[in-house]
């Protein structure tokens, strides 16, 4: 049979908008791009990027679907990072400062080695100072000046060598604190709580009209900030995560009756969950907070283990610390608890599913051995420094967000997209989650690595 060629049409475009300085502060000088002259890099035609140089967020197209394109009109398209032919920052105007806030993620310390580093190195800048505490550090302690000695080793420790901290938001306080220490740039490095800080600092110095760019890099070891590929620390996590499964099954293998329980991070993804469960091969459950469970019943998590324990004498259950919150019984102060983000506070799925687990062997087979293990990671993971992937991801990552501020751009967020690294305004890096599909393949492939029950079925049929 000869081979026709197909026709396709490429898919209109809609480009998110990046708010540049220039759009509310007119007549700014610009600068021609230090690189130009910069002993590292030898420029070439097409080494700048172009206002017209994008990156799709969908590459996934059917050519034989007739159907208009999403988003009213368009496949939504970023900006790709990188340095632009101009720059509208005289480096050695340019006092810049770098914060960290929320909870740790391997690879903190080299994203800011890396914005001090490519500061100094790629623009000539040297004023660099790190603000200590989280957003509260921006008014309540001084700033610590960095220099490129200074941060040498840092990519080698994990946590923040800046610390950090969670709440002390407080606008009109660190928008004039910016502006009485006179800071041009600001990096902040955070998770979701962070960003939506962030929207805000973002819209006080555009009202106020104040020459500052504001530029995000989003942190969480759990890879739940959604638009970008994955957050950075996320394969580390998992890496570390897979010891912490195998060390389980040790402990399993090595009982009579035994249960390896491993808890994972996770508040409302389960990403390292079922990323560990995929790389380790050894788990026999796996549950995540998009994808309810039960535990009594035919179908139940009790009846599958019973199964796992009579047919190999151990099993293996991992969990992410999200799952199973609205079964775990709370008093009424637990319901009203929240932590200094605002966030509800999570009960302790590992302990209280060890205690049912127990329970439920106790009673229905009271005359057993039967072992539960429980192994929480938690901390280890969280604070260990990044590897070798992830190490030079926070390069990059650090690198654009850098180009893009010198270029002008404000209220932006870098990351990577469909393996190339975009600016993405941070109100929709704010505001959107990554979720686990458990409807797509790679819920199928853990359900089929672990031959574990669809307690949804039973959700299903009640709802029916």
């Amino acid at each position: 049979m000869e081979n026709q060629e197909t026709t396709i049409s490429l898919p209109s475009i809609k480009l998110q908008n990046l708010t540049h300085l220039s759009d509310y502060i007119p007549h700014l000088p610009k600068h021609p791009n230090p690189l130009d002259h910069n002993q590292y890099f030898r420029p070439f035609s097409g080494f700048y990027i172009t206002p017209t140089d994008v990156i799709l967020h969908n590459v996934l197209h059917d050519v034989s679907i007739k159907s208009p394109p999403p988003n009213d009109g368009g496949h939504l398209a970023y900006h790709r990072a990188g340095p632009r032919k101009e720059i509208f920052f005289e480096p050695t105007e340019v006092r810049a400062a770098v914060v960290t806030c929320g909870g740790l993620c391997p690879g903190m310390n080299t994203v800011i080695r890396e914005l001090v580093v490519g500061l100094w190195d790629l623009y000539g800048v040297r004023e660099i100072y790190g603000v200590k505490m989280g957003y509260r550090g921006f008014y309540s302690s001084d700033f610590v000046q960095l220099d490129k000695k200074l941060v040498h080793t840092w990519h080698k420790s994990g946590g923040t060598m800046l610390e950090t901290s969670r709440g002390g938001f407080h606008l009109n306080k660190i928008v004039d604190a910016i502006q009485d220490h006179g800071l041009n740039q600001i990096y902040i490095i955070g998770g979701d709580g962070t960003m939506r800080g962030m929207v805000e600092i973002f819209n006080e110095i555009k009202r106020r009209k104040l020459n500052i760019a504001v530029a995000g890099i989003p942190k969480t070891v759990d890879n739940d900030v959604g638009i970008i590929d994955r957050s950075f620390g996320f394969q580390t996590a998992v890496e570390m995560a897979q010891q912490a499964i195998s060390a389980g099954h040790v402990e399993a293998e090595s009982g009579v009756n035994c249960i390896g329980l491993v808890k994972f991070m996770g508040r409302r993804t389960g990403h390292i969950a079922l990323y560990a469960t995929l790389a380790s091969r050894d788990v026999d459950c796996c549950l995540i907070p998009e994808n309810d469970f039960y535990l009594e019943g035919k179908g139940g998590l009790f009846e599958f283990l019973e199964h796992r324990l009579k047919e190999n004498g151990h099993a293996v259950l991992v969990v992410a610390e999200g799952a199973g919150q609205d079964m775990i019984p709370r008093t009424e102060q637990q319901q009203q608890e929240r932590d200094e983000s605002g966030n509800p506070v999570f009960l302790d799925v590992g302990v209280w599913l060890k205690s049912e687990l127990k329970k439920w062997w106790a009673r229905d087979h009271p005359n057993e051995l039967f072992t539960v293990k429980y192994i929480d990671p938690t901390y280890m993971i969280r604070a260990v420094p990044a590897n070798a992937t992830d190490n030079l991801y926070c390069t990059l990552v650090a690198h654009s967000a850098i180009h893009g501020a010198m270029a002008g751009y404000t209220g932006f967020v870098s990351g990577p997209i469909n393996g190339n690294y975009a600016y993405i305004p941070v109100e929709g890096v704010a505001r959107t989650k990554n979720e686990v599909n458990t409807n797509d393949h790679k819920w199928a492939w853990v359900r089929s690595v672990t031959d574990q029950p669809d307690f949804m079925r039973r959700y299903s049929t009640a709802t029916n």
